[in-house]
């Protein structure tokens, strides 16, 4: 199953805030720098849990949806290093992007990016 989607995970460690997890996750999967300039986006989505092998052991039983955090990244390279987790990445324009993400929250998160960097907005 071929999917393109940002970055996702994180969550596990309850005493992390989401700045923090969003941090761990970037540099876990991709080698991103934990002193990158991380802006965080409005887009926000709840992910039903069913979605995840290991939920029950991580959430526990009474856990039914996830919250999903959307962040930007302002690096100084575009040269990442990918974990076992990914196959591939490209850096690709805006409306390539949209194409090729399936779900719609990461493509709502998407457009608020490209919005705040054509506004002057972002952080």
């Amino acid at each position: 199953m071929e999917v393109w989607q940002f970055i996702a995970g994180g969550g596990e460690d309850e005493d992390e805030t989401i700045i923090i997890s969003a941090k761990r996750e970037a540099y876990e999967e991709a080698n991103i720098g934990m002193d990158c300039n991380y802006s965080v986006l409005d887009t926000q989505n709840s992910i039903p849990t069913y979605c995840f092998k290991e939920a029950r052991k991580i959430w526990g039983e009474n856990c039914l949806v996830i919250p999903e955090y959307t962040f930007a990244v302002r690096m100084d390279t575009t040269i990442l290093e990918l974990s076992q987790e990914h196959t591939e990445y490209e850096w690709v324009d805006y409306n390539t992007a949209l194409k090729r993400l399936r779900y719609d929250s990461n493509k709502t998160a998407l457009w608020e990016l490209d919005s705040k960097i054509k506004l002057g907005t972002l952080n």
